[in-house]
């Protein structure tokens, strides 16, 4: 791969993985809004969103390294991309269940803390005696 097509090939791989790692950031944040209060979700979001930036851009320098030869550089640029876009489906897939799974333990949580704020406390509790006629009379 000639020094046009490896430059090519990091500039599309890059900005393919910046523009969904911005849908990713986007649609966790609907996810996470409903489940934290004000900048909790965002500061969620935002280490989920680094994580799958680090990761999936470090897997494009990797593949960049790789040496692809069908004897045609458009094919071989072709070939290293779709391999990007197949490794950038999965990761997207891992990090929106990254998502999903971080929004349902909050949710539980919230579900936890309501019936234990719900739940009478020893004082609030009262014990009436039961009459019991079995032995009257």
């Amino acid at each position: 791969m000639d020094a046009n097509s490896y430059a090519t090939f990091l500039l599309i791989g890059v900005l393919i993985v910046l523009i969904d790692g911005q849908i990713i950031y986007r649609a966790g944040l609907g996810y996470l809004r409903k489940v934290y209060s004000g900048d909790s979700g965002r500061s969620v979001m935002q280490l989920v969103s680094v994580l799958f930036h680090l990761t999936v851009l470090g897997a494009v320098a990797l593949i960049s390294m790789i040496n692809v030869s069908t004897g045609m550089p458009v094919r071989d640029l072709v070939v290293k991309l779709g391999v990007v876009l197949l490794i950038l489906a999965a990761a997207h897939g891992i990090t929106m269940a990254i998502v999903v799974n971080v929004r349902d333990r909050r949710r539980e949580e919230q579900i936890e803390e309501e019936i234990v704020a719900d739940r009478p406390t020893i004082r609030e509790a009262s014990v009436q005696p039961v009459a019991d006629d079995r032995f009257s009379a």
